[in-house]
C-alpha cells in the first residue's frame, strides 16, 4: 500500500511566558539572522538564530499557519522542531490598533531626532511593529505590507 501522507514533524513555538503553537506540521519557513530558511521532516539537526520576521508553517493538511517572531532561536533534533523566540503572536493574537500605535510611535521617534532618541531601538521597533502589522493581515488572506 502506498501511503500518500507527507511526512510531518512536531513544531512547538514558545515565549518566556507562554506557550504560542504546538501541532505537527510538513514545513517550516523562519526568518534566520542570515536570511530565511526552511525545514522539512528529517531535516538535519541544527541551531539556528531568529531576526524579527514572518515564520510561516504548512499545516498536514496544506493550510498555511503565520506568526510574527522578534528573535529567538530554532533548534532542530529528529521528528521535533522548536522556536524559542523573544516573541510570538499568530496573526489572530496580534493587537491591530497597539501595532499600528507602536509603529506610529516608532516612526515619530525617528523624525525627532531633536530628543535624541536611540535610532537603533527605533529602528527595531518600527521593524517589530511593521512585521506585526503584516502578519496581522495574513487573517484576513491579504499579502500586503503594511504602509
Amino acid at each position: 500500500m502506498i501511503e500518500n501522507m507527507a511526512a510531518t514533524f512536531l513544531l512547538e513555538i514558545a515565549t518566556p511566558d507562554r506557550r504560542v503553537f504546538s501541532g505537527r506540521v510538513a514545513g517550516l519557513v523562519a526568518p534566520g539572522a542570515e536570511g530565511y530558511f526552511g525545514i522539512l521532516a528529517r531535516h538535519a539537526p541544527m541551531l539556528a538564530g531568529l531576526k524579527p520576521g514572518e515564520m510561516k508553517a504548512t499545516d498536514e493538511a496544506g493550510r498555511q499557519l503565520y506568526f510574527a517572531v522578534s528573535g529567538g532561536f530554532v533548534q532542530v533534533l529528529g521528528d521535533r522542531v522548536v522556536v524559542l523566540a523573544d516573541a510570538a503572536e499568530s496573526p489572530e493574537q496580534i493587537d491591530v490598533e497597539r501595532a499600528a500605535a507602536a509603529l506610529d510611535r516608532a516612526r515619530e521617534r525617528l523624525r525627532d531626532r531633536a530628543r535624541q532618541y536611540d535610532s537603533d531601538r527605533a529602528e527595531a521597533a518600527l521593524r517589530r511593529a511593521l512585521n506585526r502589522l503584516r502578519v496581522a493581515n495574513m487573517r484576513a488572506g491579504r499579502r500586503r505590507a503594511a504602509s
